[in-house]
């Protein structure tokens, strides 16, 4: 199957992976975020559907920035695999779209990982990271202008 949009008709396949990353908000709350998520056109949610959602990348188009004008920022707020489900390529066919959908919207795409968690993935994708005010956790990016985006 592969890559697809979620919709909200897939909150049931999806709770379990947004509780298996981690939110400290309970079902109902966060079936309400998941509702606007999907219909606003400023998102996209992607799940990686294998008979089921076995992952997910969420990714936030912040629009027009005042001194940097339209297409300037992005951010991967989400990329998550279901532990079984990691090093088979789910989470490398989820960046890639994640990234194809923002580079058709955003100048920069960044996200911050953990340094030992989820680094290592992003870093054999060939991305670096960059130190931030949380060690713990660098700063990635793509600038797509210089990418040839």
């Amino acid at each position: 199957m592969g890559v697809r949009l979620v919709t909200l008709d897939d909150w049931d396949g999806f709770w379990p992976l947004v509780r298996g990353f981690g939110t400290a908000f309970p079902e109902g709350e966060s079936r309400e975020f998941f509702a606007e998520l999907v219909v606003d056109p400023r998102w996209v949610a992607l799940g990686y559907d294998d008979g089921g959602l076995v992952g997910y990348a969420a990714v936030q188009d912040y629009g027009t920035h005042l001194r940097g004008g339209a297409r300037h920022h992005g951010r991967l707020h989400d990329l998550y695999v279901a532990p079984e489900r990691r090093g088979r390529g789910v989470g490398r066919a989820l960046m890639a779209a994640a990234v194809e959908w923002a580079s058709t919207r955003v100048r920069y795409l960044e996200w911050q990982a953990h340094h030992e968690r989820s680094a290592p993935f992003y870093e054999a994708l060939g991305y670096r990271g960059e130190p931030c005010p949380q060690p713990e956790y660098p700063t990635f990016g793509i600038d797509f202008r210089a990418s040839g985006g």
